[in-house]
């Protein structure tokens, strides 16, 4: 069973997830959805879930069969795409290559292949106490803090600046990983035309 605490870092780190799609929307490509384009390729980032304790959330990115042809050439790019993504500073949870069929209007069909990465966090990690103390104590002592929202379900001043801590870190670290996988998928189109 969920404790308000996993429910509430989980309402939050939805928002920082949501604010994040809107900011990479705006800054490349908007797409339906969470998804944005950037440099040929789509990228996806899901809404997070909570389960056991931890924070998960998924972010994936298509790869350009436009690009890349045959099945062994799609399994090299993964691999590629895998071995950069692994050096980067938060390491997934699960790195796979999923397949999906579409089925479209005219019977058509669309077939996508997709690196998908699986990030979990435990609640613990999604708040720094001395970021939360510093900014309780400026909110304390007079200074503002528009970024710290009021919850009804915490019962202090310290409980909001909690909940706007989860937000912010689950923002800057799903921002830092889709930039990682951004970043893989250029440096393995490179590798691989060279």
């Amino acid at each position: 069973m969920s404790t308000l605490k996993g429910l509430l870092f989980n309402q939050y780190a939805a928002e920082g997830l949501t604010s994040l799609v809107e900011e990479l929307q705006s800054k490349y490509t908007a797409k339906k959805g969470r998804r944005f384009n950037y440099n040929n390729v789509t990228y996806e980032v899901s809404r997070p879930t909570l389960s056991e304790g931890t924070i998960k959330y998924e972010i994936s990115s298509k790869i350009p069969e436009n690009e890349i042809k045959t099945p062994k050439e799609m399994q090299a790019f993964f691999q590629q795409v895998k071995k950069f993504v692994a050096k980067g500073k938060f390491k997934p949870e699960s790195m796979e290559m999923d397949h999906i069929d579409l089925g479209l209007k005219n019977d058509t069909e669309k077939k996508r292949d997709y690196v998908k990465l699986l990030y979990k966090l435990q609640l613990d990690e999604l708040f720094n106490d001395e970021e939360v103390a510093k900014r309780h104590k400026n909110i304390r002592e007079g200074g503002k803090d528009q970024d710290v929202p009021h919850s009804a379900s915490t019962f202090t001043a310290t409980g909001n600046v909690v909940l706007a801590d989860v937000r912010d870190t689950m923002k800057n670290i799903a921002r830092d990983n889709i930039n990682n996988l951004i970043d893989a998928n250029k440096k393995t189109k490179e590798a691989l035309k060279g």
